[in-house]
């Protein structure tokens, strides 16, 4: 009786749910979600952890957020109208004497934030001031990664949204309309994708300042077309189906067709390659960096770090933490490609 009504439950299940369960069942992809959104989350919050400014002071009975904006050593009671360098023992015992408080990040440290109270020359091995060591410059190697996967991750979603809707809007154009509109897209693709992308980015590197901006620009000109062609796949599949061909004949525009009935069911593709894109822009941005021709010097970076490890060989902390970090990032996405391509499988459903 059991067996029938969970059989039962399981039939009347939307195949959204369905390939949900199956997910959920794929018990390594299932936790590579969970342990990518968690760090991801937490690296949001990466000035409440890693900041060389206090998160909160309380100043004879006013509260003051240093971590949120700047104010001049003469707030606590200093001689100077610039910002207060939280490190200095004068400003510290100020902000200390008495019955005020302050309540500090767990780390001292930024991700620009040199330690000048270190003895030992750059980089430094890990010790316990800085639990993974510091660069070449002095700045703690732990609170960089941090910033770095961060800033990674985020310009990994960034692009391959960007990527996502104009391949989604290219593919679907061409796969719906066909004939000479598809036919004259699909030569301007071919001529397109034949660009070096890697000296285009070297040009305009040497002519503009290096910003994550740019590189987004840059990037997103070139990613659009791998997942154009699966979207121009399915709506080429799906333009001449029977519930197409209706809903035409009861008089709904194209857009409408194109947006109510042939997108949902051409999602698949999109949703499985998610993953996978994100692990490339990843992919990409480290390896810009490392070249040179990624963000900014002073923005923290995993690609800048891998250089700095190349530079200096002997600084193992540089590159192995680096490397970890990286991996761990691309075998979590990885795992959970794999997981939504056994979910969203069409012989599975």
């Amino acid at each position: 009786m059991n067996d029938s009504v969970n059989t039962s439950s399981t039939v009347h299940l939307s195949p959204g749910r369905r390939s949900w369960l199956r997910f959920k069942a794929n018990r390594r992809g299932f936790v590579s979600l969970w342990l990518f959104g968690i760090l991801f989350v937490l690296s949001l919050g990466a000035e409440l952890m890693f900041n060389d400014k206090p998160l909160v002071i309380g100043y004879q009975g006013a509260l003051y957020f240093p971590f949120l904006r700047a104010y001049p050593e003469t707030a606590f009671g200093g001689d100077f109208e610039t910002e207060a360098d939280y490190a200095d023992p004068y400003v510290r015992r100020l902000i200390t004497a008495g019955d005020n408080w302050v309540i500090n990040p767990i780390v001292p440290f930024s991700y620009n934030t040199i330690n000048f109270t270190s003895t030992l020359p750059n980089p430094a091995p890990p010790s316990s001031q800085n639990l993974l060591g510091t660069d070449d410059r002095g700045r703690d190697v732990l609170a960089r990664l941090v910033y770095g996967f961060r800033l990674s991750v985020l310009f990994a979603f960034v692009l391959t949204s960007i990527g996502v809707i104009v391949g989604i809007f290219a593919g679907a154009v061409q796969g719906y309309f066909s004939g000479r509109l598809d036919l004259i897209m699909q030569r301007v693709i071919e001529v397109w994708s034949s660009m070096p992308e890697l000296y285009l980015l070297i040009i305009f590197a040497s002519i503009f300042d290096p910003s994550v901006l740019l590189l987004i620009i840059l990037l997103s000109l070139f990613g659009w077309m791998g997942l154009s062609d699966y979207v121009r796949a399915e709506f080429l599949r799906g333009r001449n189906m029977d519930y197409v061909r209706a809903a035409r004949a009861m008089g709904l525009s194209d857009a409408a067709i194109m947006r109510r009935h042939l997108l949902p069911n051409s999602m698949t593709p999109v949703i499985t390659f998610l993953p996978f894109r994100i692990s490339a822009s990843i992919l990409a941005l480290t390896s810009l960096d490392f070249l040179g021709l990624g963000v900014p010097p002073t923005t923290p970076s995993l690609g800048e770090l891998l250089s700095q490890g190349k530079e200096n060989i002997e600084a193992w902390w540089l590159s192995l933490s680096t490397f970890l970090v990286l991996v761990g990032t691309l075998m979590l996405l990885i795992f959970i490609g794999e997981a939504l391509r056994e979910a969203m499988d069409m012989r599975k459903r």
